[in-house]
């Protein structure tokens, strides 16, 4: 396969489409990353299920307060003004729909919009946690992603194969090779990297991908 962006590249390319003023729920582990990445001069409030409003970028090594974690149990910082809350307070903000942006990772997507990011296999979480109620009470649900598995398997489908987090509910995904909208049920491809010709990618992609009359080129910093 052609060479494709790293982790940290797919993160800082998500995190150029937040919106000015949004209110963010990062998933644990690779979305977090996105926190690292916010463009300057744009405001975004980030929320954490385990109850705080606008936590701010990592401490350096050695300056961790363990008593202000998000909910991946990772050290942050406090923006002036943020918020502690209740858990249930945290969840009744992500079910009532006050929630603009929620950023996943992902096992499956669907083509339908269907996500599934947990599994019952051994070596997986045990159960779908917060994610089933993140990916309801958001208005948008991205998803950031390898665009392949280890076995250069298609991670986009037309139908998801896993336990299902939610139905219906992905709006974009921004994959390694691509950034992807779903609009009517359908793979719409945004943007690609220069390197990988669309016949190539649809090859590595299980489902049609709708191209229209343009394709952005995919473009992000070293990082």
């Amino acid at each position: 396969m052609v060479s494709k962006l790293s982790n940290a590249q797919i993160a800082w390319r998500a995190a150029q489409d937040l919106p000015d003023g949004s209110y963010v729920n990062l998933g644990i582990g690779f979305p977090e990353m996105i926190a690292t990445f916010k463009p300057k001069g744009r405001e975004v409030v980030y929320h954490t299920e385990n109850g705080i409003l606008d936590f701010g970028e990592a401490p350096p090594a050695g300056d961790e307060d363990w008593d202000l974690i998000n909910a991946g149990k990772k050290a942050v910082t406090l923006n002036p003004g943020a918020a502690f809350f209740h858990h249930a307070d945290s969840f009744a903000m992500v079910r009532g729909g006050h929630l603009d942006v929620a950023v996943l990772g992902a096992y499956e997507v669907a083509e339908t919009g269907d996500l599934a990011n947990w599994s019952t296999g051994p070596k997986s979480v045990p159960a779908v946690g917060g994610a089933m109620d993140l990916v309801h009470g958001a208005k948008q649900v991205w998803v950031v992603t390898d665009h392949v598995t280890k076995k250069g398997e298609p991670k986009l489908l037309e139908k998801c194969r896993l336990p299902l987090t939610g139905v219906g509910c992905v709006t974009t995904v921004f994959t390694s090779l691509a950034v992807i909208d779903i609009v009517d049920k359908r793979f719409v491809l945004r943007e690609k990297l220069a390197s990988i010709s669309l016949e190539d990618l649809q090859a590595v992609t299980g489902a049609t991908l709708v191209v229209g009359d343009t394709v952005g080129e995919l473009n992000v910093p070293e990082l």
